[in-house]
């Protein structure tokens, strides 16, 4: 838990992914568009990804733990409470108070 506080706070945005996760790709994909520079962590490709894992479905209380996507080292959600924030034209004004947009 420690390690994913300590990578969520190091960015303004990081989203905790796995690299064969579709709606992983999905919640970057929406970041990369808005123009977000966000900090991608592949739990699959880190040592101790599953041990993050399991934090961030513990955290999410959810059956997985990705897409776990923070902003401004606040935990935001999953892909349903990221595309809702996105939907109700929440998100990028989040995105500028976490200094992650400058537009």
């Amino acid at each position: 838990m420690d390690r994913v506080t300590k990578l969520a706070s190091q960015r303004a945005v990081v989203i905790f992914s796995m690299s064969s996760c579709c709606m992983c790709h999905t919640v970057t994909q929406l970041f990369r568009e808005l123009g977000v520079n966000a900090t991608v962590v592949e739990l699959d490709e880190d040592p101790r990804g599953n041990e993050m894992e399991k934090a961030l479905a513990r955290l999410l209380g959810r059956s997985t733990g990705v897409p776990a996507v923070f902003i401004g080292g606040r935990l935001v959600g999953s892909t349903d409470k990221v595309m809702s924030l996105h939907l109700s034209g929440d998100l990028v004004p989040l995105l500028r108070n976490a200094g992650a947009l400058w537009v």
